[in-house]
């Protein structure tokens, strides 16, 4: 054990002497979160509702690249053989390994939590729940960074292979485009990576249900990470000269690639592969997610001054969250025939037609909000049209009291989370960011009505 405590310290040393160690394990995570912050900070919370995707990308960076690489830069230059020769055996300097790494990535972690807190995020849901997830995220992926410095002769290829695994996790694995925005056959092929588990266990515990919501998330990354860790450990390397393609043993690959095959078929079987929202199902029709809204009208009672008080600082036209076309541009190719779909489906929709004024206000803000939750292409055309239809069904002065009391309740009455019924494919995979686009929506609407300018 004293050998194993002392490479561990040595291994902690190490590492925190390493400048490009140190840009990769810290820099380039809070890089990331900022990055995220950037084009998120219009909501009311902001990157709560992204912790999981950056906290997972901490972990990715810190085990599928920053591992391996330290362990064959070390063996490329003897390191390994040398500790071979003390009486320590290998599997403490293998453990001292994976235990410094796990503090590396962990010390990581907290420093992004530290800064999101700083930046306006509140406390996770389930903080105790939060530490086991991200304890089992570290465990599957640490074990993925063994199998790479298993199979990597040299540096050069410790880059191939994470970025043969980084890449394909980040776009379609559920980690930095959320799964309801992918296709569905994108979803099922997620399934298959670690990276949606990953995503899934920490923001359960974070904005969701904790550690019993998502206990298949979390069993399915400790067997990915015992496989990874036994192949590692089984074909452990000493020394560069040792050739991966001339090693016997290669079979213990197998029960790596197993576990990833078998996590996803079990999904599969089990029907896990529709997207969830908060630990839950979401559903393909419009469903209710808060009370109905008062029986008296108390909307009326708004006046100029309520207006004038609200604050009109909004995204950019032609950012990224609440996109708005401007008079003179207009839709081609397919988006344009989505566009007079819902133009001319817009009078006779059912959810624009039920419930009391406000509601049906707010269901049709959803038609422009949902587009953008999910980032279609038609997002930004859609707006306007929503604008003209609201403006042809209620006088000036109703409109305004209406979108007014809108913006000042964001969380009154129903959301709709999917527009099939329109012709749209897709479905939101969180309600409060339709929430969070409607609002914005209705400020925008009534800059433009009431011909104001946003401060």
């Amino acid at each position: 054990m004293n050998g194993l405590s002392q490479h561990l310290r040595q291994s902690l040393l190490l590492h925190f002497r390493n400048k490009m160690a140190l840009l990769y394990g810290y820099l380039f995570p809070l890089i990331f979160l900022v990055a995220f912050w950037v084009l998120y900070r219009h909501e009311k919370i902001p990157l709560i509702r992204h912790m999981g995707e950056l906290l997972t990308v901490s972990v990715l960076g810190g085990a599928c690249f920053g591992l391996p690489t330290t362990m064959v830069s070390e063996r490329e230059r003897g390191v390994w053989r040398r500790y071979r020769l003390t009486p320590v055996p290998a599997w403490a300097f293998v453990t001292s390994t994976v235990i410094a790494r796990y503090l590396i990535v962990l010390s990581a972690g907290a420093l992004q939590l530290v800064l999101a807190f700083a930046l306006g995020m509140t406390m996770p849901a389930h903080p105790f729940g939060l530490w086991v997830a991200f304890t089992a995220v570290s465990f599957a992926f640490i074990g993925l960074g063994l199998v790479i410095a298993t199979m990597a002769d040299n540096v050069p290829a410790v880059q191939a292979l994470g970025q043969c695994i980084f890449l394909p996790m980040l776009i379609i694995g559920g980690v930095a485009v959320q799964l309801a925005s992918l296709p569905p056959w994108a979803q099922h092929v997620s399934a298959f990576f670690p990276g949606r588990y990953a995503v899934e266990a920490l923001q359960g515990s974070v904005t969701g249900g904790g550690l019993v919501a998502t206990r298949f998330s979390l069993l399915a990354l400790v067997l990915i990470g015992a496989a990874g860790c036994l192949a590692g450990a089984k074909l452990f390397r000493w020394d560069a000269a040792q050739r991966f393609a001339a090693r016997a043993g290669k079979l213990w690959l197998v029960p790596a690639l197993a576990a990833w095959l078998a996590v996803g078929l079990i999904a599969e079987w089990r029907g896990r592969i529709a997207v969830a929202t908060d630990d839950a199902p979401v559903a393909t029709t419009p469903k209710i997610v808060a009370a109905p809204p008062p029986p008296l009208p108390p909307w009326m009672k708004i006046t100029a001054k309520d207006v004038a008080a609200l604050d009109f600082n909004v995204p950019s036209d032609g950012g990224v969250v609440s996109p708005f076309a401007a008079p003179d541009e207009e839709a081609t190719d397919y988006t344009k025939d989505e566009v007079e779909a819902v133009r001319n489906g817009l009078s006779t929709w059912k959810p624009g037609l039920e419930g009391d004024d406000v509601q049906r206000v707010r269901n049709l803000l959803c038609v422009a909000a949902v587009p953008d939750s999910i980032q279609q292409p038609v997002e930004r055309y859609l707006p306007p049209v929503v604008l003209h239809h609201l403006e042809e069904i209620y006088p000036k002065d109703k409109l305004i009291k209406i979108l007014t009391w809108i913006v000042q309740h964001p969380e009154d009455g129903t959301v709709i989370d999917t527009l099939s019924d329109l012709g749209l494919e897709g479905t939101a995979g969180d309600p409060s960011v339709v929430r969070e686009r409607s609002y914005l929506y209705a400020l925008k609407f009534l800059i433009r009505i009431t011909g104001r300018a946003g401060r």
